[in-house]
């Protein structure tokens, strides 16, 4: 509440003493601004006659700073020219004095329920619309559910399991774990468990004392012990060997580190984080992956779906991708031709978002141009626009069709529309891509469809 009569003020206390909210009062405008700086409110009741400055300039400088805070200008000048230049300056609402308390609380309550629901769109907008998570590129459902999942493990010390396809950003999933959790400013150390030889691979996770084998010529720390304070991402951790499986079970259980040759063990505070692009059950059922370190460290799976599962994103990716490699080449590349961005979508991309970055790099690295166009493709893609023709041309001699063979417009296009999604596998972004039309008309006709059947 800025409001510089002070009988007026405590006759505003006397209306909200009842109301379920903290009121706070400045008599002047440097107090109100000193308050807004320090915590900006739900609700601002601001008085224009101020004794050290125009209430106006307080609410542009609300509106300025895009401060979440509703305006209610109170005030005795009762004219129609004030009021609308307050409703366009941002005001919420214009009252004039005397206020009765029923048009106050009405009006405040509203500013305030209009504030919470404000607020609740801006919390799915930032938590079930977001185009790109913390190196992640993408805003469809499966991806949404996954940010969500990253965000909820990264809260917990609880080891994370991460499943997907080769190609599918598990290293980047626990980049994004690791960077959202209360370890960010403690070191983050990879180990590909398929990538290192089996007799080598225990040196490499516990480290190893001089002299413990022949080639020991001085003492390594281990990845283990280099994660201390923070995190120890295992990539492709179905790969190790069953014997070592063992000791990185003892290691889970029991936070302990002995390197090899050593004599004693140390305790380090480590939280892991496994990745592979195989089902670790089936790995369990098969016997290349003990049961009991299964259990211990599928705590919170996190699946990352396959890029043709994620409707849309690969248009996001691909746009993305060419703006990036097109700057670190430089390139002129700024844009699709139409037809190749219908390939690319029906494209189904086994190896997902890492295949899509390459074929990217290709195009950028091998052609000049402002616009990607087919003959610009490498030969796998050659050949999915080769067997995905665009329609052919409408013959010129063709005679007029009989009145009773025309169809009606709205049956043939629903036609048209039905054969591409089934074409795509029920995906309704790459049936859209290749009509080259958006998502949402597609949505918006089915349901008029839906409605014309019904009647």
């Amino acid at each position: 509440m800025i409001e510089d009569d002070r009988d007026l003020a405590w006759l505003y206390r006397r209306y909200l003493k009842d109301e379920p909210i903290t009121l706070a009062h400045a008599a002047t405008g440097a107090e109100a601004l000193a308050a807004l700086d320090a915590d900006p409110p739900a609700a601002v009741l601001l008085d224009l006659n101020l004794p050290d400055m125009d209430g106006r300039e307080i609410l542009q400088r609300i509106v300025a700073a895009g401060l979440p805070t509703s305006v209610l200008v109170i005030t005795a000048e009762n004219d129609v020219d004030t009021a609308v230049a307050a409703m366009r300056a941002g005001a919420y609402d214009f009252m004039s004095k005397p206020v009765p308390p029923e048009r106050l609380l009405t009006s405040l309550r509203h500013a305030l329920e209009r504030q919470r629901l404000s607020g609740l769109v801006e919390c799915y907008r930032r938590d079930f619309d977001r185009d790109r998570f913390e190196g992640f590129i993408g805003a469809s459902l499966p991806m949404q559910a996954v940010y969500r999942v990253i965000e909820s493990a990264a809260r917990s010390t609880a080891t994370v399991f991460v499943t997907g396809e080769s190609g599918t950003g598990k290293e980047v999933c626990a980049h994004a774990i690791h960077a959202c959790s209360q370890r960010a400013d403690k070191p983050l150390i990879t180990l590909n468990c398929g990538a290192i030889p089996h007799d080598l691979m225990e040196s490499e996770i516990f480290g190893h004392v001089k002299g413990a084998f022949t080639g020991a010529v001085q003492s390594r720390m281990g990845a283990a012990r280099m994660a201390n304070g923070g995190t120890l991402f295992l990539d492709e951790v179905c790969e190790m060997d069953i014997g070592l499986q063992a000791k990185l079970l003892r290691f889970a259980q029991s936070s302990m580190v002995r390197p090899v040759g050593a004599d004693v063990s140390e305790r380090v505070d480590v939280r892991l984080i496994c990745a592979s692009n195989r089902d670790p059950l089936r790995a369990v059922e098969t016997g290349q992956f003990r049961e009991d370190l299964y259990y211990r460290l599928h705590v919170v799976p996190v699946h990352l779906p396959p890029l043709r599962d994620r409707d849309d994103d690969v248009l996001h990716l691909m746009h993305h991708f060419l703006a990036t490699f097109a700057a670190e080449e430089g390139k002129d590349f700024t844009a699709f031709a139409p037809d190749v961005e219908a390939v690319l979508a029906a494209y189904h991309w086994p190896g997902n978002v890492r295949e899509l970055q390459n074929v990217l790099r290709n195009i950028v690295v091998l052609n000049s141009g402002t616009e990607v166009t087919l003959a610009m493709l490498p030969p796998a893609l050659a050949v999915v626009a080769a067997t995905n023709p665009p329609p052919p041309a409408r013959s010129e001699g063709r005679g007029r069709p009989a009145p009773n063979s025309i169809r009606p417009l709205w049956l043939a296009e629903r036609e048209v529309i039905e054969d591409a999604i089934a074409h795509c596998g029920g995906n309704i972004g790459k049936a859209a891509a290749l009509l080259q039309i958006n998502p949402s008309t597609i949505y918006r006709k089915r349901t008029a469809w839906t409605q014309r059947a019904r009647r």
